[in-house]
C-alpha cells in the first residue's frame, strides 16, 4: 500500500472514479482537484478574474496557471505522498513538476497532445506517460518517451437506477461541436426522437450566456446533467449516440454507453479492439448508415436486448478504471528522469 496523491481536473467528477480504483487496489488517496475554484462564489470570481478578460482579449490565463501551480506544489509538500497521479495537469507549471522530483509518478492524458499545452519535450522531462491516444503513443515511444497506450474506462461504482419504462429516444450527451450538430440534425430533420443534453446544446437562457452565445440548435435539447444523470438517461434511451468527430483516442462515453448496459450507436469503425461490431456496438461511417440505425433500433428495436447484455458484460470484464488502474500503477516502477 502506498500513500498516493491524485492530482485531477475537476472534469465531470472522474477524479471519484480513480481514487476509488486506487483505494480499492489497497492505497491511501489523497485529491487535489487543480482546477477547483471553490464552490459558486469562487466559480463567479473565476468567470470576473480571469475568463472574461481572456474572451475580451484583454488578458491572458497566465496568471491563472500560476495561482493553480502554486497550489498543487503547496499540496504535494503537504501530503508527502509515496507516488504521484497527475491526470492531464499541463496548465501546470515547472514549480509543480520540479515539487515531484525522485517521486514515483505517471500523468494521464486524455486529449490529443495537440490539444493541450504540452509539447513533446515538456512530457519527455516529467516522466512516465500513459496516453488515451495510440498515435500520441506511437509519436512518444518514437520520441523515446516512457508512454503507454491507456484507453478511458467506466466507472462500475456509479450505477445507473434509470426510472419508467425506457424511452424511443435516442440520445446524445456532451459538448456541440459541427460534426455533432450536423449528425443529430440530420437525424431531427428525418423524423428521428433525437434529444440532446448539455449547456452547448440547452435554449436555458443562463446557458446561452455561459457558452457566450445568443441562438440555440433547432434539436430537442436538456441541459447540463450529472455524470450519474447521464448514466440513467443512456441507460433508458432506445439508443445513444458516442460522436467523436477529430479525435483518434476513444471517448469516456465509449465505455459509459456499453457500461450502463445501452445500445451504443458510435462513428468509429475502428473500435473492434474494444468491442465487437455488430454485436456490443453499432457503427457507421455516414449520416445515411447512422439514419439507418436509428430506425432499425430505436424505432423497431431491433436486437437491442442482445447488444445491451452483450455491451455490459465486456465492460465490466475488460474496461472499468481498476482495470486502467492496475496498468498505472506499472509505471511506478519505471526509472524516473529528471524534471524540467
Amino acid at each position: 500500500m502506498l500513500r498516493v496523491l491524485l492530482v485531477s481536473p475537476g472534469f465531470h467528477g472522474y477524479h471519484s472514479a480513480i481514487s476509488a480504483a486506487l483505494s480499492a487496489r489497497g492505497h491511501d488517496v489523497a485529491t487535489h482537484v487543480y482546477d477547483d475554484h471553490g464552490g459558486l462564489m469562487g466559480r463567479a470570481a473565476f468567470q470576473v478574474r480571469h475568463q472574461l478578460p481572456h474572451k475580451l482579449g484583454a488578458g491572458s490565463l497566465r496568471r491563472l496557471g500560476r495561482e493553480e501551480t502554486e497550489r498543487a506544489a503547496s499540496v504535494v509538500e503537504d501530503a508527502r505522498p509515496e507516488a504521484v497521479l497527475v491526470v492531464k495537469g499541463d496548465t501546470l507549471g515547472p514549480q509543480f513538476w520540479e515539487s515531484l522530483a525522485g517521486l514515483p509518478r505517471v500523468t494521464w492524458l486524455y486529449d490529443e497532445l495537440r490539444r493541450t499545452r504540452y509539447s513533446v519535450d515538456v512530457l519527455t522531462g516529467i516522466g512516465p506517460i500513459a496516453t488515451y491516444s495510440a498515435r500520441d503513443h506511437e509519436a512518444f515511444a518514437s520520441a523515446g518517451l516512457d508512454s503507454r497506450h491507456l484507453p478511458l474506462a467506466y466507472d462500475h461504482r456509479l450505477v445507473p437506477s434509470p426510472t419508467g419504462a425506457r424511452t424511443h429516444r435516442v440520445s446524445f450527451v456532451g459538448a456541440r461541436y459541427p460534426v455533432r450538430a450536423r449528425a443529430l440534425t440530420h437525424l431531427h430533420d428525418h423524423g428521428v426522437p433525437v434529444v440532446a443534453y448539455g449547456r452547448d446544446w440547452s435554449k436555458h437562457p443562463v446557458d446561452r450566456l455561459r457558452t457566450w452565445r445568443i441562438g440555440a440548435p433547432s434539436i430537442p435539447a436538456e441541459r447540463d446533467v450529472s455524470r450519474a444523470t447521464a448514466y440513467d438517461v443512456m441507460a433508458s434511451s432506445a439508443a445513444t449516440l458516442n460522436l467523436h468527430g477529430d479525435q483518434d483516442g476513444f471517448t469516456m462515453r465509449t465505455f459509459e454507453a456499453s457500461g450502463v448496459g445501452a445500445v451504443q450507436l458510435v462513428d468509429r469503425t475502428d473500435i473492434e479492439p474494444l468491442y465487437e461490431p455488430g454485436a456490443e456496438v453499432l457503427t457507421f461511417s455516414s449520416q445515411d448508415e447512422l439514419l439507418e440505425l436509428c430506425r432499425r433500433v430505436a424505432l423497431e428495436g431491433s436486437d437491442a436486448d442482445g447488444i445491451r447484455v452483450a455491451a455490459r458484460r465486456r465492460t465490466l470484464a475488460e474496461h472499468t478504471f481498476d482495470h486502467r488502474v492496475a496498468v498505472l500503477e506499472g509505471a511506478w516502477d519505471t526509472p524516473r528522469q529528471s524534471t524540467s
